[in-house]
């Protein structure tokens, strides 16, 4: 293993345990030396990774964030799926993945706009323009962006109505069946 390749490893260890401490306690109440404990790792080892809370609260939220895209994306990409799967799939990664037990880290990330800047605006503006893209080929433009902005919006609701990810993703299939085509 090469040191870069170490270095990333520990890092992505420690944004992973960030995002659950945060999600856990919440920002004011996560501590550097919780996330440090949490990721294995000495606190001014932590420091020298991230300067302070606040840039590393919106570095794991970025990457939380970031892979929810990617993931996504890739639902979206995979053409060995109908269109309402990929969908639905895209759609889980985005917003499933945090209802139930998991609602914590995208509540931690909700109630802290400020502290994350641009990203609050872009990831979900990111993530439309994906269902559109995916969309449009099959409805047009418009009713691309209708589909998208209906779905996102019942996506929201349906995570703060259930209570499981498989509630979430069977409710969400029948919000998909009855909007995307059967392409």
């Amino acid at each position: 293993m090469t040191a870069a390749s170490e270095e990333t490893g520990r890092r992505d260890r420690v944004l992973q345990s960030a995002l659950q401490s945060f999600a856990r306690y919440g920002y004011r109440k996560t501590s550097m030396n919780e996330v440090a404990r949490e990721a294995k790792i000495s606190r001014p080892g932590l420091y020298f990774l991230f300067s302070s809370k606040q840039e590393l609260f919106r570095a794991a939220a970025t990457r939380a964030l970031e892979q929810d895209l990617a993931a996504a994306e890739r639902s979206l990409a995979s053409t060995e799926q109908p269109l309402r799967r990929r969908v639905v799939d895209a759609f889980d990664h985005w917003t499933g993945r945090y209802v139930g037990p998991a609602r914590d880290v995208e509540d931690v990330i909700d109630d802290n706009p400020d502290l994350l800047g641009e990203i609050v605006h872009t990831a979900p503006a990111r993530f439309r323009q994906l269902i559109v893209d995916t969309l449009a080929p099959a409805t047009g433009a418009q009713a691309a962006l209708d589909i998208a902005q209906t779905l996102i919006s019942t996506s929201l609701g349906l995570k703060h109505e259930v209570d499981s990810r498989d509630a979430y993703i069977r409710r969400l299939t029948v919000a998909v069946g009855l909007l995307v085509p059967d392409y």
